[in-house]
Formats: structure tokens, C-alpha cells, sequence
């Protein structure tokens, strides 16, 4: 199921959506939303899941999360 919806974005945004559209990196300005906004729950999952496993709030810049996954990769090696 789907919903279609109406956002304002800022005219930069829209050309950029556009000059994807163009280069054929996406079928339609949709499309670039949509992965944009799928790109951002994977981050908050991602985020969620190291606070979970790490039990400490991660900042909103995620250099914890990379600190974290640095000292993950070490940690296997």
C-alpha cells in the first residue's frame, strides 16, 4: 500500500532530485524521497540498535556509532 503525500522542498533539493532523475540514477523525483527517507530509517534503526546493544545514548552525529564499529572491526580481527 502506498500514500501518496505533498512536501515543499527547497528549490536546490528539487534540482538535485531532477539531475538524478536525468542522469538516470532514479526513475522519478519520488523515487529519490523515498530512498532518501528509507536511507534515513535504516540510520535510526542502526543508531537504535548500538544504544540498545551498547546501552548508552548514541549522539546525533554518530561518532560514537563510529567509534563503535571501529573498535567492533579491531575486535574481530
Amino acid at each position: 500500500m502506498t500514500t501518496q503525500i505533498t512536501v515543499r522542498l527547497p528549490d536546490e533539493l528539487v534540482a538535485f532530485a531532477d539531475r538524478l532523475v536525468a542522469a538516470g540514477r532514479a526513475r522519478s523525483r519520488a523515487a529519490v524521497v523515498e530512498a532518501a527517507l528509507a536511507h534515513e530509517l535504516r540510520r535510526a534503526i542502526a543508531e537504535r540498535d548500538v544504544s540498545i546493544l551498547t546501552n548508552q545514548p548514541v549522539d546525533a552525529d554518530l561518532d560514537d556509532l563510529a567509534a563503535w564499529a571501529r573498535r567492533s572491526l579491531s575486535m574481530d580481527n
